[in-house]
C-alpha cells in the first residue's frame, strides 16, 4: 500500500509505504473508504490523518495566515500606540 503525505498550500510531496493492517484497521480503513468515497486505503489513511492528525502534531501555518496575522498585530499596533493589552482585550482579539 502506497500511503501520500501533503500540505496544504506547500510542495506537495509523495512517500510510499509498506504498511501491516490489524483486522480492526482494516475494517476502520474500509469504513472511511466507503464513507467518504475514497478510491483506495491510502486515501483513507490520508483521510483519517486529516480528521485527527491534528490531535498528536500540529499544523504548520501557511504562508498566507502568517502575513494576516502580521497584517492584523501592525495594524493593532498602529492603532493603540504600542499600548499594553489586558488579558481580556487579548482573548476579544483572538476571538476566545
Amino acid at each position: 500500500m502506497h500511503v501520500k503525505y501533503t500540505l496544504k498550500h506547500m510542495e506537495q510531496e509523495k512517500i510510499s509505504a509498506r504498511v501491516e493492517l490489524n483486522p480492526y484497521a482494516n475494517k476502520v480503513l474500509a469504513v472511511l473508504k466507503a464513507k467518504y468515497g475514497l478510491r483506495d486505503k491510502s486515501a483513507a489513511i490520508n483521510k483519517f490523518v486529516e480528521l485527527y492528525g491534528d490531535e498528536l502534531v500540529e499544523k504548520e501555518a501557511n504562508e498566507e495566515y502568517i502575513k494576516k496575522v502580521i497584517e492584523i498585530t501592525n495594524n493593532y499596533l498602529e492603532k493603540n500606540k504600542n499600548r499594553k493589552m489586558s488579558f481580556e482585550e487579548l482573548d476579544g482579539l483572538c476571538e476566545v
